[in-house]
Formats: structure tokens, sequence, C-alpha cells
């Protein structure tokens, strides 16, 4: 635990192409925040070039599936992910100042994947041999103990709290009918996703206050087509740690089919004391010290 009192997450993501498409389409971002000042020179008792942190770091959390067929729905996801990326660097500081503009930041949450939505569709303008690519796109922040989860498409946020598994997410496509129903080639597939075939994006935001022991699932439908929440969820309760558990349900997938891309991201926020929280800290000091860190 952090002297903040926050509780720091054991995470990991994995991403796999399956076994019948033939490029992988899928993104993952994981990435902590952290107010911080890179010191070039003091007169103080510190190192030149040292990042000095403050404040309760955030985590960040992505999983983005293209469609459009490669090159293009890998396109579709990589700008999206840039999006993200350069949004939230514009605006780190809003990131850590969510007490009293909670409102406000789910507001802004909605606009990241909105500004995504014009990345993708200038893309289009200038290569229109990329039309109708897009990727869903569903990001998780975590400022302990709150979390916000913007989603459009069909991957999914799961919260496995008090022992269930729950998806927090609601899917954003609407499947197309079996083949042999009389005038199905004629009946058009609602996606609310990044790009596509719609100029406007909808985008939900779900909010809760997490726990300790509370796990973070995020996966493509490459996950969910091919594992029942069932096997989901025993396969999270059984798994040693966050990366053990991203193993176990990209290999969970495969086994039934791998038919899509499979991408998943989990973290845990075990209690403090508990082993997998003292595994935590051991990796991540572990870390440290290989990067130079005192």
């Amino acid at each position: 635990m952090s002297p903040s009192g926050a509780l720091r997450p054991d995470f990991h993501g994995e991403s796999d192409p399956g076994l019948v498409r033939p490029a992988n389409e899928d993104q993952f971002l994981i990435a902590e925040l952290s107010q911080s000042m890179v010191v070039h020179g003091t007169t103080l008792a510190i190192e030149e070039e040292t990042s000095l942190r403050g404040g309760r770091p955030g985590f960040l959390f992505l999983v983005a599936d293209g469609m459009g067929g490669a090159p293009a729905g890998e396109r579709a996801s990589l700008l999206a992910v840039q999006g993200v990326v350069r949004s939230v660097l514009a605006a780190m500081p809003d990131f850590h100042r969510l007490e009293d503009r909670e409102e406000d930041f789910e507001k802004e949450l909605q606009s990241l994947l909105e500004k995504c939505q014009l990345a993708v569709a200038a893309d289009v303008r200038e290569n229109p041999s990329r039309e109708g690519m897009g990727t869903t796109l569903t990001m998780a922040y975590v400022l302990w103990p709150r979390l916000y989860v913007v989603h459009v498409g069909d991957a999914r946020a799961y919260l496995h709290h008090g022992g269930r598994l729950e998806q927090i997410t609601t899917d954003h496509t609407v499947q197309p009918p079996a083949p042999n129903v009389e005038g199905a080639r004629a009946q058009k597939v609602l996606w609310n996703v990044i790009g596509g075939e719609h100029p406007e994006v909808w985008p939900d935001v779900y909010k809760a206050t997490l726990e300790p022991g509370d796990l973070l699932l995020l996966a493509t439908d490459g996950l969910h087509r091919e594992v029942p929440d069932p096997s989901i969820a025993k396969i999270l309760r059984s798994s040693r740690d966050a990366r053990d558990a991203c193993r176990s349900l990209v290999e969970a997938a495969t086994r039934a089919g791998g038919h899509d891309n499979v991408t998943v991201v989990v973290a845990r926020w075990e209690p403090p004391g508990s082993a997998a929280s003292k595994a935590t800290a051991r990796a991540e000091l572990r870390v440290e010290k290989e990067e130079g860190h005192p």
C-alpha cells in the first residue's frame, strides 16, 4: 500500500491472434499516471535527473478490437489507442482531481472517445480504401478507490467482487440473424464503435467504488464468444496472479476454437498483507532495482 493509503494493483495483459485470423487487430494498454516533477538541478540533497512523485497514482487499462479486416482493423484500433494516449497526456492533471468534479470527468472521458472518432474519420478521408474501418474501445481508469469505465463496442469490462463476476459494460452491437433467416442479407447490423459506418459515437460511462480483493477484467470478444462467464469466473478465482489469469484465459479461448483475436487485461487489488499483495510489492522492488532506482 502506498503512503497515501491507495492500494496498488497486480496487473497484466495478453493479446493473441487466435487460430483462425491471419493477423491480430486487437490492442491493449496498461499505464500508470503519476503527478511528477523531474529535478535537473538543485541545492537539496537529491540527485539531478530525479523524478519526484506525489499524490495517489492512477492506473489506466484499455482494450480495443479493430474491425474492417487487416490492415484496416489494426489501423483503426491503433489510431484509437494513440488518440487516448495523446489526450491523457494533455489532460494529465485532470486525472488526479476528481473529488469535486466527477460529473465533468465523465464528460471528458466521453469526449476522449469522440476525439478518437475524429482521428479515425480523418484517416479514412485521406485513405478512402479504409472506408468502414472501426474499433471497439473499453477503457478503465482507477484512482483508488474509484473506478471509471468508458466504453463503445462489444469488448467488455467485468468486475469480480464479493465472489461474483459481473459484466459492467453493455455490448453495443446487434448481431446479424442466422444466414437461413429470410431477408437476413438486407438487414443492417448496428455497430456503436469508433469509426465504422456512422459519423457519430455514443460512449457509455460506468463508475464504481472498489474494495480490497476486487478484480477487474477487460477483454475483447475473442474471449467471451468462446468462453462462458462461469468459466471465466472460475479461471479468475483459481489463478495465482494477474499474469497467470491472463494466460489461462487466452489458453481457454484457444482450446474452445480460437476463432478470433483475443486480448485480456487483468488488475487485482489484494488486501494489504495478503500473500499476493506481498508478492506484488517484491516484484515492483525488483523492477525498481533493475532500472537503477535507489
